[in-house]
């Protein structure tokens, strides 16, 4: 029998949007300001690429590099991650600004991402990145 890609969120429920405290969803303080003129797109899986609606702004903006933050390492900014790279973007992942469960998990996918997709994938720190040239491209 193959497992429904539900069986995630039937185990998790208390971790769905609909269980969760909204200041526990709701883009941080600072964030929010700058909303508009930026848009957030909610997703309901675990890549934000699925329904085409992202990929279509972000080409038709002009942009061709993702700096990547927010959790979890090894879900959803792992499928962000990937997506990513296969479609065609450079991916900037924030050591400092990615999160998972465990320490562990988080160990583990930043290794994979720096090992197995090194050439893919650019890791740095935040304050690393913001002082850098490579924030201006």
């Amino acid at each position: 029998m193959l497992a429904s890609r539900y069986n995630y969120y039937e185990k998790w429920w208390m971790m769905t949007g609909e269980h969760l405290p909204a200041d526990m969803t709701d883009l941080v303080r600072h964030l929010r300001d700058f909303v508009p003129p930026a848009t957030v797109f909610d997703k309901r899986t675990y890549s934000p690429w699925i329904d085409g609606r992202l990929h279509a702004r972000l080409r038709r903006d002009g942009v061709n590099s993702l700096v990547i933050s927010g959790g979890e390492s090894d879900v959803c900014v792992l499928a962000t991650v990937l997506g990513g790279i296969d479609l065609g973007y450079r991916v900037v992942v924030l050591k400092d600004a990615v999160f998972s469960g465990l320490d562990e998990t988080y160990d583990a996918s930043l290794k994979l991402l720096g090992g197995r997709f090194s050439t893919h994938v650019e890791l740095c720190e935040t304050r690393e990145f913001l002082s850098s040239d490579r924030a201006s491209y």
